[in-house]
């Protein structure tokens, strides 16, 4: 039996240096349903089972954040029947699972542009936000409708009304201003971005929080993600030098 197997996180990982905030974009649904002979929705189906393990796993293993890009601005274009399911599912699965994960100590939240989302999934979703709002075992984002240039615009939008009503002047815009109004405000930026599925793009996902994040692609089909994948991408990540922009300085020894 491998250590894949315990509840823990395995022991040749650091815990002083695991990510305190992974993103992840779940890419490969559809492809690993084909390769089953299955139709598409059957792998949004196991891609949710994915995630839900994920999230236990980041509580397991002592990671605070996980966000996951859900639906993106773009999925409103893929065809009609395939929208409807997904959208459907996320209801059934915060509807079936809310009890289970507000008892694990999960806080859930949304990000992403919610204003089209069917009144019922709308519903659903306050309900689990408001529920587990004092939730501190993880912290569990759910990007549905997003993208990250519409969230920029938006920011911009509501600094540019700030501006003209005279509440802010130009000189004060910073990063922080500009991080108060994403939609990500008050989260800290995600450390590690996990792609599945050997895409190698960010998909317009977080494109201002990923500055100084580290990259792990890797080519198993999100339904195929599990836990030891995910300590593949951690042990990836504890051998990247983090230097944020500056040199380490090497102490020198005379002769």
């Amino acid at each position: 039996m491998n250590n894949f197997d315990y509840d823990t996180c395995p022991t040749d990982l650091d815990s002083d240096r695991l990510p305190q905030h992974v993103a992840v974009i779940m890419d490969g649904n559809g492809r690993w349903a084909k390769r089953q002979g299955f139709p598409r929705i059957a792998g949004h189906r196991q891609g949710a089972r994915t995630l839900k393990n994920l999230v236990h796993c980041c509580k397991d293993w002592g990671i605070p954040a996980l966000t996951a890009y859900a639906f993106s601005t773009e999925n409103w274009r893929r065809p009609l029947e395939e929208v409807d399911f997904l959208l459907v599912l996320f209801e059934r699965l915060l509807r079936q699972e809310l009890a289970e994960m507000d008892h694990e100590g999960v806080r859930i939240s949304f990000i992403g542009d919610l204003s089209p989302l069917p009144p019922s999934l709308r519903r659903e979703i306050d309900r689990a936000v408001l529920a587990t709002a004092n939730n501190q075992a993880v912290h569990f984002s759910v990007a549905v409708n997003y993208g990250s240039r519409a969230e920029l615009t938006h920011a911009c939008r509501q600094i540019a009304e700030q501006v003209r009503q005279g509440t802010l002047q130009p000189e004060d815009i910073n990063e922080q201003v500009i991080e108060q109004h994403l939609y990500t405000s008050g989260t800290p930026d995600p450390d590690l971005l996990i792609r599945s599925s050997g895409e190698l793009r960010l998909s317009n996902y977080l494109l201002w929080q990923l500055a100084y994040a580290e990259f792990y692609f890797t080519d198993v089909f999100w339904p195929d993600f599990d836990r030891a994948v995910f300590y593949k991408a951690l042990q990836h990540y504890q051998m990247r030098d983090r230097r944020y922009g500056t040199v380490k300085l090497q102490q020198s020894y005379a002769g």
